[in-house]
């Protein structure tokens, strides 16, 4: 497995503060698929009494939760306050501490109605064990630095039975930019973050302990009239790269304009350029732990007794 580069997270948190207003407008295959993500509840009886909204963004999908789960309480996460401020009426914080940890103001500590807004890095999240019932997180991973840090923490926060549902980008994802940079003789890895497969993130999700990852892809073609389209709707998303080995300074023109002919070479008879999204959906169960952490074995309390230990006889004794 080959790890994505390290993600410049200030850099990530800013751009994310400044594309508040033009996110949602640009955010189609996020919208698109965490609608469908949305549909895989209509399978699970589930009374949530908490939801989190992992990476909430300006609340793409925040009012559907509420929607589904009226008698819940949704909670919109995101490391950026402005998209937070858009996805809650407020920000909330249970903590004097936790405001000032967050830099945020008593006055924003407030409630509304079944939701409430926390600013709060996703691997970092400021609740105790076991508070959650259902986690989602749509379009969020590839933000994060350590995934198997970050599936830990949703676990640790996930009550035994709750469920995680997610979504993120897949290798593929912007593979014809990929193309077209080689082409230009710049190297991809260099200007286009990478992405975590979903094998490897079924593994992950085990090692974290969550129950039989259900894990599932498919691509999702974008179209667009210009080069100047793309490069508007990649920044529109703060999907621009912030990787911290990122190469100083801008890329020359003479390059820039070898990248735009590669992309522009792939037009089929004069039609629009088509970037691929490759989409990756997934969720798993929390269920209770086996071992402890120095690798003991658990025997919940209730469990004892209802068998026979190892060698009883078999007469019915």
């Amino acid at each position: 497995m080959s790890a994505p580069e390290l993600l410049n997270t200030e850099l990530v948190r800013t751009r994310f503060d400044r594309a508040v207003a033009t996110y949602a407008d640009a955010a189609v295959v996020q919208r698109e698929v965490g609608n469908r993500l949305l549909e895989r509840f209509d399978v699970m009886r589930l009374s949530p009494a908490v939801v989190l909204d992992v990476g909430c963004g300006p609340g793409t999908h925040t009012g559907a939760l509420v929607a589904r789960f009226a008698d819940a309480e949704i909670v919109a996460i995101d490391q950026s306050a402005a998209m937070v401020s858009r996805a809650a009426p407020a920000v909330d914080a249970p903590k004097a501490n936790w405001l000032e940890r967050f830099g945020l103001s008593r006055k924003n500590a407030t409630s509304a109605g079944h939701t409430r807004g926390v600013v709060a890095d996703m691997a970092a999240l400021p609740f105790a064990r076991e508070h959650a019932d259902v986690l989602w997180s749509n379009f969020a991973l590839q933000w994060a630095n350590d995934l198997p840090a970050l599936f830990a923490e949703w676990n640790r926060v996930l009550k035994i039975g709750g469920v995680m549902m997610f979504t993120a980008p897949g290798p593929d994802t912007l593979i014809e930019l990929r193309r077209a940079l080689t082409w230009a003789n710049v190297a991809p890895d260099e200007r286009v973050q990478r992405f975590t497969d979903l094998h490897d993130i079924g593994d992950m999700l085990v090692h974290a302990g969550f129950a039989d990852p259900v894990m599932d892809m498919e691509v999702i073609t974008l179209e667009y009239a210009s080069v100047d389209a793309l490069w508007r709707d990649l920044k529109a998303q703060a999907a621009t790269n912030a990787m911290r080995s990122q190469p100083r300074g801008l890329m020359t023109p003479r390059k820039l304009r070898a990248i735009e002919a590669a992309l522009d070479a792939g037009r089929r008879d004069g039609g629009p350029i088509r970037i691929s999204v490759e989409v990756i959906y997934g969720h798993a169960w929390k269920v209770a732990p086996k071992k402890t952490a120095d690798g003991h074995a658990v025997v919940r309390l209730d469990a004892i007794g209802r068998g026979k230990p190892p060698g009883a006889a078999r007469s019915g004794v």
